[in-house]
């Protein structure tokens, strides 16, 4: 059964598009995947995509793009039979295709940087989950520490500063200029010549794997 993973996050810049889209080409080097940009008319993924087509680097990995929760449901739907995973980068703020997202995706991954107003704005979107868990508690959600760097706070001390208790994956992406890099040429980390970032990502893909395909 294909497995459905959005990225949700209300606070802009926090690193939706580079996580989806480099999570996207590295689990298309192991299965068919779909990416759906629902970030229109930005069409960050879209258009990293789009270089990365260019460059004969799109074996694997489709794109869609949806404007509206309708649109995505209807993509959703017509690659469910072709792919294995699909990966789905949303919005920054809370609309009606990110709470459509909240009843299609087996998870939810919410890259958060650590800072106090990242914090704030992911403290309101797991409101908004909470809420969607009532009708759907099957619902798994899970925080990402993005663009971490270990001479600020711990990630554990800005948490309890906001009151914010959520489960959170282990791998930590770093506060790396290879992420920026590999995105603005059509790829992944995996494919770029940063070590420690390859390691990151293949850390985080083999750990999404393993939590969206728990019971």
């Amino acid at each position: 059964m294909t497995k459905i993973i959005g990225f949700v996050q209300v606070k802009g810049g926090a690193g939706r598009s580079t996580v989806s889209t480099n999570l996207a080409a590295t689990l298309s080097k192991q299965s068919p995947t779909a990416l759906i940009d629902c970030d229109i008319p930005q069409g960050t993924a879209s258009s990293w995509y789009a270089l990365r087509a260019a460059n004969n680097k799109a074996d694997g990995l489709m794109i869609a793009t949806a404007a509206d929760h309708k649109q995505m449901v209807e993509q959703v739907q017509t690659l469910s039979s072709r792919v294995d995973y699909i990966v789905l980068d949303a919005p920054p703020r809370i609309a009606e295709i990110t709470r459509a997202m909240l009843m299609l995706c087996d998870l939810i991954v919410i890259p958060v940087g650590a800072t106090a107003a990242e914090l704030w704005a992911t403290s309101d979107l797991l409101e908004t989950i909470a809420e969607a868990q009532k009708s759907r508690p099957q619902l798994k959600y899970t925080l990402l520490w993005n663009k971490y760097r270990h001479v600020t706070k711990s990630a554990k001390e800005l948490s309890q500063e906001v009151e914010l208790e959520a489960p959170t994956l282990s791998t930590k992406l770093g506060f790396r200029v290879a992420y920026g890099d590999a995105l603005s040429n059509g790829l992944s980390v995996t494919e770029w010549r940063d070590r420690k970032a390859k390691q990151e990502l293949t850390d985080l893909t083999n750990e999404i794997i393993k939590t969206v395909s728990q019971p």
